[in-house]
């Protein structure tokens, strides 16, 4: 028999008890996923991911001490390799969200979200590859976004091949999509996300999304 595949560790942070309990009843139901502690306000999550090394937090972004959006700026800030947070909000437009990944939040889900949803997208920020619903956050780049120059990320210093990687990036492909559409090799593209990164200063690729958005380097409609 094979090693048992590593498990995904979850923080549920949440200020309702039936909120948490329903989180933790639908990541506990899964084999690769396991809850390794909650919260009820963003104060306590510093402490709680020191000690429990989560790999994602779903992170409530309203609360009413210390919220989603302060949390998740502390941990990206103070943490060489914090875990992926998903913020959870009522409202999809709500300004919170937006401010969330600009703090480095690698997505967003509603509370109403069906729980295979909610399953795939601890999956999917987990991995890394792949834009969490991309669809939704260019609608929020819609409404939030600055409108900076046509080339606002020129003074990056991306190659042509990275700017490409960066608009299917934003337009929410995954690494293998962006390697059919490119005609490259799946490591190739991983090397040019990597670059695009380091040379944006961006934690994985919602941050660099978020970033070309901002900048008006590329726009929701494309």
């Amino acid at each position: 028999m094979g090693e048992p595949a590593m498990s995904i560790g979850v923080l549920l942070v949440d200020d309702e008890q039936l909120i948490r309990a329903g989180l933790r009843a639908i990541v506990a139901a899964e084999p690769d996923l396991e809850v390794v502690g909650e919260a009820a306000d963003g104060a306590e999550v510093p402490g709680l991911v020191s000690r429990f090394r989560p790999d994602v937090v779903l992170m409530d972004v309203r609360m009413p001490s210390i919220d989603g959006i302060q949390a998740t700026a502390h941990l990206m800030s103070t943490l060489d390799n914090p875990p992926k947070v998903i913020v959870v909000t009522t409202f999809e437009n709500d300004d919170y969200v937006y401010d969330a990944l600009l703090a480095g939040a690698s997505g967003f889900l509603l509370k109403r979200t069906r729980p295979e949803e909610i399953v795939a997208a601890i999956r999917t920020v987990a991995a890394g590859e792949s834009l969490l619903f991309p669809a939704a956050i260019r609608r929020l780049a819609a409404l939030q976004a600055k409108r900076g120059p046509q080339d606002g990320l020129a003074g990056a210093g991306l190659t042509e091949r990275e700017r490409e990687v960066l608009r299917l990036m934003a337009g929410g492909l995954s690494n293998v999509e962006i390697a059919g559409e490119l005609y490259l090799g799946v490591q190739t593209v991983k090397t040019h996300v990597g670059n695009i990164l380091a040379k944006l200063g961006a934690r994985d690729r919602t941050q660099a999304v978020i970033k070309a958005y901002d900048t008006g380097f590329v726009t929701p409609a494309g």
